[in-house]
């Protein structure tokens, strides 16, 4: 899989793939969800070491859109360098994915994708009755077209809707150590990635001290991250799930996701009283 590995999407594509899990496959699906609605938006800073490197932004439009003759939530990611970073990387993302509110299943993926003078933009296309995913994108020139259909498995996620999904998942009755499968569909393949579930603890965050749920993706062998467990991703815990904060140790350092604002929470975030 051939892809730009800059600072911010370093980070957020194995993360991304982590949010792609998904439960036993059916040719139909009803996901109860009673984590999120329309209008949340989460704001978070990505710090490198000390350093601010960049800003990003996680939120669901304030109406429902219709694809493919579904409502959808509209969901989309945002993410741009700042300071020195942005000088030297100058990175302008924006990640979107149309979501039927039903099954929490991507009808449609968009994505723009400004690093340096990298330029990409693509949209897939979802049909879930066939089990295909229909691509088309672009690179600097617009009228340099790529269009291609490719064969995903049931219920397929792509890396924003999967985000969502996990969300909607009951942790409770999980062991420490239990490994959740993942798998999903990006950049024109489908990937996997085993998940593991490491309980809960509590996290200090811009927000303030919230008890999370610890999420650690199994990293496949590589030269940007250190070891298999180098990133954990923290949910609230409780009925929100929403990420808030998200570690990774980098070969060149480390990287730090951190929520420092919100609105539009679906339920109370239980946030942490301190003494």
């Amino acid at each position: 899989m051939t892809r730009r590995w800059f600072l911010f999407p370093s980070l957020l594509l194995p993360l991304a793939a982590l949010l792609t899990a998904f439960g036993p496959s059916d040719a139909t699906r009803t996901i109860p969800n009673n984590s999120f609605a329309k209008g949340e938006v989460l704001q978070y800073k990505v710090h490198y070491g000390l350093i601010n490197a960049a800003e990003a932004t996680i939120e669901l439009a304030d109406n429902i859109h219709r694809v493919n003759e579904r409502p959808c939530f509209r969901a989309t990611v945002t993410g741009r360098t700042t300071g020195s970073f942005d000088y030297f990387l100058r990175i302008r993302d924006t990640w979107r994915s149309y979501i039927d509110t039903t099954s929490i299943l991507p009808q449609r993926f968009f994505r723009n994708i400004e690093e340096k003078n990298y330029r990409k933009q693509e949209t897939v296309d979802f049909d879930h009755a066939r089990d295909v995913a229909a691509v088309e994108s672009h690179k600097r020139n617009k009228n340099d077209v790529k269009r291609g259909t490719f064969k995903t498995p049931n219920n397929v996620q792509d890396i924003v809707s999967g985000f969502y999904y996990l969300r909607t998942l009951n942790y409770d009755q999980r062991k420490v150590g239990e490994i959740i499968k993942v798998q999903g569909f990006f950049d024109e393949e489908v990937f996997n990635m085993d998940v593991i579930y490491k309980g809960r603890e509590t996290v200090e965050t811009k927000a303030g001290a919230i008890r999370a749920i610890r999420l650690v993706p199994k990293m496949p062998d590589n030269k940007l991250f250190r070891g298999e467990n180098a990133v954990s991703v923290y949910l609230s815990d409780d009925r929100n799930k929403i990420p808030v904060l998200i570690q990774a140790e980098l070969v060149l350092g480390a990287v730090k996701v951190d929520m420092y604002k919100y609105q539009g929470l679906r339920n109370r975030l239980n946030l942490v009283a301190k003494n």
